[in-house]
């Protein structure tokens, strides 16, 4: 299928913005918050927005924020999102519209967190910091937040979904309501049919993706292949999916990741979990925060928003 007609006109002019590379990590980290405001269009209203502060496992405290859905201030249930960004860029500023729109979609209060950021904090302190924030949050957070640690929801984007799923695998058994996933990375491999279709984008590229699990992993000869046997960094050879809670899974159709999303839907399917998985035509990586200039982006997290409401609405995990 073609581009969207309005991803096209945005990478276009994206491609003839002639604006130099960013020369540094902090000017890259920059550079994405700026373009999510740019693009992110008008932020939704909510009911209240709180920062708080979420301890790790080491001592280290993470900024965190809890947005109230607007037409139910007083909501019990949560939704934990975990931001994407090739785990070396992204804050609480870059995914604020996001949250917000998952909010009020979902009638839930949102928390998202800073983890640690590759490349100053290697792997495994992201998942430990996912774990942390989870175990907190229907933990000690629970009466913090004014929710109920047996109404959660658990999910991400692109390098956000692998640390979702990833925690999910270690969460109690049944204590998650749903998992609700945007356009997950999965594979260090890079192996996929995705991955030689889209090598070159548009969007983020095979090349990209080498860097970002670079960062995340290092760069050490064999690092990429011990990685790609651990569960805990490549969710698709795990063997214990099946523990897993019924899954939402949003796909970008013109997406280099977009296999890994859609083999986790399979191996879901396999081990007999719940898996409803949607490919936005059309869309590319990185499309949920530009919900200024692509109406997909919020056709996208409603559905999402939507599928954690009929979770946390129903009838607890058995």
């Amino acid at each position: 299928m073609p581009l969207h007609p309005q991803v096209a006109s945005l990478l276009r002019a994206m491609a003839e913005d002639d604006a130099p590379p960013p020369a540094d990590l902090a000017a890259e980290r920059k550079e994405y918050l700026d373009s999510a405001l740019r693009l992110g269009g008008a932020a939704e209203p909510v009911a209240g927005t709180e920062d708080v502060v979420v301890p790790s496992f080491d001592g280290a405290r993470l900024p965190a924020r809890v947005h109230a859905p607007l037409h139910a201030p007083e909501a019990d249930a949560l939704l934990v999102w975990l931001h994407g960004g090739g785990w070396y860029v992204g804050d609480l500023p870059t995914f604020d519209r996001v949250a917000r729109v998952l909010a009020n979609a979902a009638g839930a209060k949102v928390l998202t967190v800073e983890y640690r950021l590759a490349p100053e904090h290697r792997w495994p302190t992201q998942v430990r910091d996912a774990y942390a924030v989870l175990a907190w949050a229907r933990g000690d957070g629970a009466a913090q937040l004014g929710i109920d640690p047996g109404r959660v929801v658990l999910g991400g984007d692109s390098a956000g979904g692998q640390l979702a799923v990833v925690a999910a695998r270690h969460a109690p058994p049944a204590s998650l309501r749903a998992l609700v996933l945007a356009y997950p990375a999965l594979d260090p491999t890079l192996s996929s049919e995705s991955y030689k279709t889209f090598a070159d984008g548009p969007m983020l590229t095979k090349a990209d993706m080498e860097r970002c699990w670079a960062f995340y992993l290092g760069d050490e000869d064999g690092a990429v292949q011990r990685a790609a046997a651990d569960p805990d960094v490549a969710p698709l050879v795990a063997t214990d999916l099946d523990a897993l809670p019924p899954t939402a899974i949003a796909l970008a159709e013109e997406d280099v990741v977009r296999d890994d999303g859609a083999a986790l839907a399979e191996a879901l399917d396999a081990a007999g979990v719940p898996v409803d998985l949607r490919v936005f035509e059309g869309m590319v990586h990185g499309y949920i925060r530009w919900g200024g200039m692509v109406d997909a982006a919020g056709e996208t997290l409603r559905w999402l928003g939507e599928r954690a409401r009929a979770a946390l609405d129903g009838p607890p995990p058995g």
